[in-house]
């Protein structure tokens, strides 16, 4: 088992630990945060976790551990890194920093980083890139917009703070990812009572792209991402003149998050596999 810290105890936070404590391979050695009576802390300990309310801090007396988790706010975490850099700790972001090397499994690959540092972007990101990606390496894209929408219950202090770098970010891992040069990220934090299910919609204008086509690589590209995130799912996939609209649902698969926080679990469910693929390469070197 290889011995992974969390910092963050938000929603984020709280799934992670649970998404860890299910993983074959990773060890939840110690979760830490900044308020000593948050519910992520009580969770974690529930667990068998060791817990912390000196955050940062916590994981450099602690450690070193060979994975640690930021679930915490993009300035944060240049600070988190700054300080584990000279360090073998693999530091999976999962705020929109755009300080580490983004990664998006169905696209970076199956294996192991090489980097240090390493950004799952956006829950936005981890939704429609997939789909960009095999539609821009399939057609001549000239142009990509994506729209995610969020239930506003789940859209945690740190979202809020970074909703511009979450833009930024998104957008730059669009152009980065399709190489296309026009693109546009929007979020939208919906107030909807009962909450909207995380949904992200990927506009794109394909000069004589096919229905079936079209179809085809989406169905493809979707699936690829269900094996990790079961509850991703193309809901339409439309094609007029040259426009494209894809519209994906994520729903959660998890124990602590409501069925609508997908946008939280597709993010997680990355940084998951990420960790067990850094976990097995660090186990084929000791062994």
């Amino acid at each position: 088992m290889t011995r992974v810290a969390v910092i963050g105890t938000g929603a984020i936070g709280r799934d992670l630990v649970g998404k860890v404590h299910r993983s074959p391979v990773l060890d939840c050695a110690l979760v830490a945060g900044r308020n000593p009576d948050s519910e992520g802390l009580a969770h974690a300990a529930r667990l068998g976790c060791a817990t912390s309310a000196e955050g940062i801090d916590a994981v450099l007396a602690a450690g070193p551990f060979p994975i640690v988790f930021d679930a915490t706010n993009a300035m944060s975490h240049r600070e988190h890194w700054r300080l584990l850099e000279d360090t073998d700790t693999l530091l999976i972001d999962l705020t929109p920093s755009r300080v580490g090397d983004m990664v998006v499994p169905t696209v970076t690959g199956t294996q192991a980083p090489t980097a240090r540092d390493v950004s799952l972007i956006s829950c936005g990101g981890q939704a429609s890139i997939p789909i960009a990606h095999a539609l821009a390496s399939r057609f001549s894209v000239s142009y990509l917009e994506v729209v995610s929408t969020v239930a506003s219950r789940i859209a945690g202090r740190a979202t809020r703070l970074n909703l511009d770098e979450y833009v930024a970010t998104t957008q730059a891992a669009l152009t980065a990812f399709s190489g296309v040069r026009d693109t546009k990220a929007i979020l939208n934090i919906s107030p909807a009572v009962p909450p909207a299910t995380f949904r992200t919609a990927v506009h794109a204008v394909i000069p004589d792209a096919s229905t079936a086509d079209v179809r085809a690589v989406v169905a493809e590209a979707a699936e690829q991402v269900r094996a990790f995130a079961p509850g991703y799912e193309v809901r339409a996939c439309e094609v007029t003149g040259d426009r494209v609209v894809v519209s994906l649902e994520v729903a959660a698969d998890s124990d602590v998050l409501p069925r609508y926080a997908g946008n939280l679990d597709i993010i997680n469910s990355a940084a998951i596999l990420v960790a067990e693929q850094h976990a097995a390469r660090l186990a084929a070197v000791g062994g």
